[in-house]
C-alpha cells in the first residue's frame, strides 16, 4: 500500500467525507422534494422507493459527518452509500441510460467504497 498508517490517509478521508457528505445532503433533499426526481423515479419504474432512497441518502450524509467523532459511523455510512450507489448504477445500466448519466452513481459508489476500505483497514488506529 502507498500509506502505512491512518494519519497518512487523514487528509484524504476528511476530504472524501466532506465532499460525499455534502453531496448526499443535497441529493437526499432533492430526492425528497424535487419534481425532477419524482419524474426520474417514475422513469426508473421505482417511484415507490424515492422517499426511502432520499432518507437513506440523508442518513448516509449524517453518518459520514458523525464519522468525524466516531469512525464506526463513517465506516457504516460509506459502505451503505457505496451499496446504494452501486444499485443506482445498475438501475441506470438496466434502463439503458447513456454512460454520462450513469457515471455519477458509479463515481459515488467507488468513492464511498474507497473511503470504506481506508477506514476499515485502519479501524483500530
Amino acid at each position: 500500500m502507498l500509506f502505512t498508517n491512518f494519519k497518512e490517509y487523514m487528509w484524504l478521508t476528511k476530504a472524501i467525507i466532506i465532499f460525499s457528505g455534502v453531496s448526499f445532503l443535497f441529493f437526499g433533499i432533492s430526492c425528497l422534494f424535487s419534481n425532477f426526481m419524482v419524474l426520474e423515479f417514475k422513469r426508473y419504474d421505482l417511484e415507490k422507493f424515492r422517499v426511502l432512497v432520499g432518507l437513506l441518502q440523508l442518513l448516509g450524509s449524517l453518518g459520514l459527518f458523525l464519522g468525524f467523532f466516531s469512525k464506526n459511523w463513517a465506516i457504516l455510512a460509506s459502505l451503505g452509500l457505496a451499496v446504494l450507489m452501486a444499485i443506482g448504477f445498475m438501475v441506470r445500466v438496466k434502463i439503458k441510460d447513456p454512460f454520462i448519466l450513469s457515471f455519477p452513481s458509479l463515481f459515488y459508489a467507488v468513492l464511498n467504497m474507497i473511503l470504506f476500505v481506508i477506514l476499515f483497514r485502519f479501524e483500530n488506529e
